[in-house]
């Protein structure tokens, strides 16, 4: 079965929410590992089979335009001996189908009065 374009799945919206969590704490930009980290401190681990189940979310996310990516400057990967990390931002698109998301999941209200009210 196939989804319907700009619909989310678990995974994807737990990276939306824990990239926009750590930009609420001063974070604007995150590497993979450090959303994998977020996911895992809010008890979502489950969603994190393997590291390649983040990656290709991430991926999928990017190509739907709901993240945004970059390497950082490999002067400074280099200087602190490791390997060059792509930093992922979250877009207003993808913002914008977060809060879709919710909404979408919300339950509807029961419109009617309740009995013996006025």
């Amino acid at each position: 079965m196939r989804r319907k374009q700009g619909t989310l799945i678990p995974i994807e919206t737990s990276i939306l929410e824990a990239a926009l969590d750590l930009r609420r704490r001063g974070t604007d930009s995150a590497y993979g590992f450090l959303i994998a980290r977020e996911i895992r401190e809010r008890a979502e681990a489950r969603l994190l089979t393997a590291y390649g189940t983040l990656y290709k979310a991430l991926e999928r996310l990017e190509k739907t335009h709901f993240l945004e990516s970059f390497w950082e400057d490999p002067q400074v990967a280099a200087n602190e001996g490791r390997p060059r990390r792509r930093y992922y931002r979250v877009t207003l698109t993808g913002e914008t189908a977060l809060a879709k998301h919710h909404a979408d999941q919300a339950p509807i209200p029961n419109l009617r009065p309740e009995r013996g009210s006025a």
